[in-house]
């Protein structure tokens, strides 16, 4: 059990660098376990087969993230503008290869600013926020087109929520999703549909809100996180995200960067 854990493991450290984690692009298979995420002898060896993930906190990163954002939605056929992922309650998490930044998502915590998503549902958020509910949000996410990697996927959702639930204490997640992009997120993560489609004139397509309890989200971890054995027999994105230790060193880390 130990073996197969490993083979989804991800590289965490409590000092050196700026790296949160180091994930491989697909299932580890030779049981690596470095301190240093930011090793050179890691990335002499293997790194063109490794995402280092860091958070989007200096302006080239920034803008990095940004043209991947626009490129991405674009490609879709988006409008894209960039003043949401500027403000100070949004935490910018952007994925590395050698050749650049290769996958992006932006946590969005509750304020009196608002949400993105009380362009569109802002009735939707104000039950729950009624009810004492803390809510956070997942936006401007995007994977670049030559990248075809799970762990990569799991590694960026699990991170923002790490951010959300384990550091700052939200109750719930919300997302606002193309319609036809819904199934994946119900089927893959637990998300559930939380209000009707609506249109969303800020992107020129319809949208669809999302919601998960992250309470339940972290029994799933508990559960699958790092249970790559199990991803075929779920079909879940769950077995791909970090063990239970490894979430705890990660969550440290993120705390150690601020």
């Amino acid at each position: 059990m130990a073996v197969l854990a490993a083979r989804n493991r991800a590289y965490s450290t409590p000092i050196g660098g700026d790296t949160i984690v180091t994930v491989p692009r697909h299932p580890n298979p030779v049981q690596l376990c470095v301190a240093d995420p930011d090793a050179t002898q890691l990335n002499r060896t293997s790194g063109a087969n490794l995402f280092k993930v860091r958070l989007a906190n200096t302006r080239a990163r920034h803008e990095s993230a940004s043209y991947l954002i626009r490129r991405r939605y674009a490609w879709r056929g988006y409008a894209v503008g960039d003043q949401a992922q500027r403000a100070p309650t949004r935490i910018g998490i952007a994925a590395h290869d050698p050749d650049g930044i290769v996958g992006t998502v932006t946590v969005g915590l509750d304020s009196g600013d608002g949400l993105f998503i009380d362009g569109l549902y802002a009735d939707v958020a104000n039950r729950l926020r009624d009810e004492g509910r803390r809510l956070a949000e997942f936006t401007r996410l995007a994977v670049d087109n030559n990248v075809n990697s799970k762990p990569l996927l799991a590694a960026l959702f699990h991170i923002a929520y790490i951010c959300a639930r384990r550091i700052h204490e939200c109750t719930d997640l919300l997302i606002e999703v193309n319609p036809r992009h819904a199934a994946f997120y119900r089927r893959m993560l637990g998300f559930e549909i939380f209000g009707e489609t609506r249109s969303d004139p800020r992107v020129g397509a319809p949208a669809q809100l999302l919601r998960i309890c992250l309470d339940w989200g972290q029994r799933e971890i508990a559960r699958l996180g790092g249970r790559i054995d199990l991803a075929a027999q779920t079909r879940s994105l769950y077995p791909y995200f970090f063990a239970p230790l490894e979430e705890s060193r990660i969550e440290a880390r993120l705390r150690a960067l601020g």
